[in-house]
């Protein structure tokens, strides 16, 4: 079997989090990845916690597999070194501010006047354009200018962070998926393209019902906790020892849901179409839970799931990380050391794509210019 971005070479500029994990994901699928870092500093997550042996774990989830060389761009020396890389790089991916690479002489301009082939990716706050394309962002600005945390928490509380960083890994997933694209085009044209996404416009891009309700009733929605405002019932619900999911998504599933929990009001004016549940989703969940406080998750979830019904638990990370359903896909692998022992658990490659490999390791987190003589021998080899 061989990884479908087998023997495609990526210069991952990049540091944090939403390039690096765009280019952790084209790695997962077989792209060489050269990390190319500062001197002496090197990528800000290696001072992340948690550490482990002295080494940041939050680093390695993001970057093993990688190859690391530190190089001065403002160098003669270095420059010509990355020159040569860029000589045989397919991809060059970066999350400076809009203006850095330009300043160093490394544009998109003078990249792909130099090297037509290729491609180049870009992830940043704003954008490339725009009146704020040069402010600074992070995860939690755009989030909030995004209007993510406007429609994240409980009612009539404060808006709160989602919990993951969408802001940067939704930005990733956006970038990789744009250079997927422009290397398909570029293997059919022989020329390069310019990929340019902003943590901004990815945040607007999956708002999804926020952006159909705001556009057809003038008002924007606000938090409304665990329910989806569009579909009910389609939240959590209490259970004798605590809450569990219900997500009936249509009339049939709502009707199996009646009968499942014994509740004859499926044909009730009130909930017989899913327009009626939203407008009583109140009271739909009083008599819900009238029935599901007399019993236990786990009892509801089993007899939920035998019906049909799309039912689960709230489960802990640690939780996650035992899950039988994900541990049988793979979704939990071992970062290796340099010695080839197990020294973190990462999560897997969601991508299962026939015929390549899905592997149960993943290389060691380069050090800091951890791989220059290897990556310089195989700049000789030309």
């Amino acid at each position: 079997m061989t990884a479908p971005l087998a023997g495609y070479v990526i210069l991952d500029l990049t540091h944090v989090l939403a390039g690096p994990f765009c280019t952790m994901s084209l790695s997962d699928m077989g792209a060489q990845i050269i990390k190319v870092e500062a001197p002496r500093t090197g990528d800000d997550t290696r001072t992340f916690p948690p550490f482990k042996d002295g080494k940041s774990a939050y680093f390695a989830a993001l970057n093993h597999g990688k190859k690391s060389i530190a190089l001065n761009l403002k160098g003669d020396e270095d420059r010509a070194i990355f020159e040569r890389l860029l000589g045989r790089a397919d991809v060059i991916v970066e999350n400076f501010r809009p203006g850095v690479m330009e300043r160093l002489g490394y544009g998109w301009q003078d990249l792909h006047a130099a090297f037509p082939r290729l491609v180049y990716g870009a992830v940043s706050g704003f954008g490339h354009s725009g009146p704020d394309s040069k402010r600074p962002a992070y995860d939690m600005v755009v989030q909030a200018r995004g209007g993510v945390m406007s429609i994240t928490g409980e009612k009539n509380r404060e808006p709160v962070r989602v919990g993951a960083s969408i802001g940067d890994i939704v930005a990733g997933m956006f970038l990789s998926q744009g250079i997927l694209a422009a290397l398909l085009d570029r293997d059919r044209s022989g020329v390069g393209r310019k990929i340019d996404v902003s943590m901004l416009d990815s945040q607007l891009a999956i708002l999804e019902h926020a952006v159909a309700l705001t556009t057809v009733t003038g008002k924007a929605p606000g938090p409304s906790g665990a329910r989806h405002p569009s579909v009910t019932p389609f939240e959590t619900f209490h259970a004798s020892d605590g809450l569990f999911v219900i997500a009936a998504g249509n009339d049939r599933l709502f009707e199996k849901l009646c009968i499942a929990l014994n509740l004859p009001i499926s044909d009730d004016p009130r909930f017989a179409t899913n327009p009626a549940r939203c407008e009583h989703a109140r009271l739909l969940k009083r008599l819900i839970e009238a029935v599901t406080l007399d019993n236990t998750r786990a009892y509801w979830i089993s007899r939920l799931t035998a019906a049909g019904i799309p039912t689960g638990p709230i489960q802990t990370v640690d939780q996650v990380l035992k899950d039988p359903q994900i541990i049988a896909r793979n979704m939990v692998v071992d970062v290796l050391d340099k010695n080839g022992r197990q020294a973190y658990k990462a999560a897997g490659n969601p991508i299962k794509m026939s015929d390549a490999p899905d592997p149960t390791t993943r290389g060691p987190a380069p050090d800091l210019d951890g791989n220059r003589g290897e990556i310089l021998r195989w700049l000789e080899q030309g």
